[in-house]
């Protein structure tokens, strides 16, 4: 069915079904079974202990297909009959929207929709916060009766809010001296001559651009009038100044995956990059003493997003709405505090982590005992910090989110530019 007829279609039903439909909804975990979910998306959260852990306390097969932000969203947006749940991050909704190879989620088969917190519903953990530039989530969360995303509650939603965090660069606290969060640490350090030869950054159009984006801010080179939705001008100017640093040798490389974010700085001489939590908290487990900073500028959020591909029916989308459950239920919210992510329902998370991990990932507070992160390595040692502070400290310092643009295509060509030039 074409995507507008689709989506009436299940509004209606959904509408005139009304609350009734939540007591004859299936249980949540409820599989009837021995079903197979496909679940496409990046290294970030399609690791091998969530899958098999998912798969003993659900009795379904899950299979992983993890693969680089710009490769799997490619893949996504053209075959939605090659995956049952999509992993990313909230910029591809309006990609995978537009395609029509995502369907609507039924908020009411979602069991603890009404402990997910206001962040997603909102954009704001506290009433102080800044929501920031851009693609805040709760703008795209709710389907709409014409079809548009929006954030007007209905039964329906694009996308389950699950994991989330804030990025920012990682830098080796061997060779650079530590900053000072929220002060002299700059998102400018990407394009800090001092630094020249041995930077890295992103491939993601619709993430790099803004780290380098924030990065010509923080060095004075040009400012924005809106950074979150960059004109075509602005677009060229923040270009002509990347393919002049280009030139000049500034950038080591352009990663795609976190473990290759690794590689970088474990062997390649990178001492500053853009990163993901997880990289540095592999990188510390490897003895390197990676900070991720706290950037003066503001942060470069995002928001994970699990989504059900709009070929998926019957039993199987059954198997997948049990899956989506199970990652709002505990246990796989507090795996991911271990390589710093958040989860939409942190107090469910709680009880499966240590006073010292929730202290040290949640609450910004020292801890006093060694962390391991999600390979058992230890990352964090007695009386460290968490970089930036508590969970809510950190989402009131968000600069821009990762935005699928106006100028989404033309920032595509330039981008595409700037790689091969």
């Amino acid at each position: 069915m074409e995507r507008r007829s689709f989506i009436k279609t299940s509004l209606s039903a959904g509408l005139a079904a009304g609350c009734a439909a939540t007591s004859n909804a299936l249980p949540a975990f409820w599989v009837p079974q021995r079903f197979t979910i496909r679940v496409l998306g990046t290294h970030v959260t399609l690791q091998e202990e969530l899958r098999r852990k998912a798969m003993e306390d659900l009795g379904i097969n899950v299979e992983f297909e993890p693969g680089g932000s710009a490769a799997v969203l490619h893949k996504a947006s053209t075959q939605p009959q090659s995956f049952d749940l999509y992993e990313q991050w909230s910029n591809s909704i309006r990609v995978l929207w537009r395609a029509g190879a995502i369907q609507p989620i039924d908020k009411r088969r979602i069991e603890k929709w009404s402990e997910v917190n206001n962040l997603t519903k909102t954009g704001k953990l506290t009433p102080e916060a800044r929501i920031g530039a851009g693609d805040a989530p709760y703008r795209l969360l709710y389907v709409q009766p014409n079809s548009a995303l929006a954030e007007n509650p209905t039964d329906f939603i694009s996308f389950l809010p699950y994991v989330h965090n804030v990025d920012s660069i990682g830098y080796n606290a061997a060779k650079i001296p530590p900053g000072t969060a929220y002060d002299s640490e700059s998102w400018g350090w990407l394009l800090d001559e001092q630094f020249r030869g041995n930077v890295a950054i992103v491939n993601a159009p619709t993430i790099g651009l803004f780290d380098l984006a924030l990065a010509a801010s923080g060095r004075q080179l040009m400012r924005f009038n809106d950074i979150g939705n960059m004109t075509r001008a602005e677009i060229d100017e923040l270009f002509r100044i990347l393919n002049r640093y280009k030139t000049q040798g500034h950038f080591r490389g352009v990663w795609s995956s976190v473990p290759q974010s690794v590689d970088f700085m474990q062997r390649d001489g990178v001492l500053v990059e853009s990163m993901f939590s997880p990289g540095v908290a592999a990188l510390r487990g490897r003895g390197i003493p990676c900070i991720y900073a706290a950037p003066r500028e503001g942060y470069r959020a995002w928001h994970g997003v699990m989504c059900l591909s709009s070929a998926t029916q019957g039993a199987v989308a059954d198997a997948a709405y049990a899956y989506m459950n199970w990652w709002l239920s505990g246990w796989p919210g507090a795996f991911i505090a271990r390589q710093g992510y958040y989860i939409s329902t942190p107090h469910l998370s709680k009880p499966y982590l240590t006073e010292d991990e929730w202290n040290y990932w949640y609450a910004g507070q020292p801890t006093k005992a060694v962390l391991n992160n999600t390979f058992g390595e230890a990352a964090v040692q007695p009386g460290e910090t968490r970089r930036g502070g508590s969970y809510q400290k950190r989402f009131s310092n968000v600069a821009v989110w990762n935005t699928v643009m106006a100028q989404y295509e033309y920032s595509l060509i330039k981008w595409k530019e700037f790689l091969v030039s």
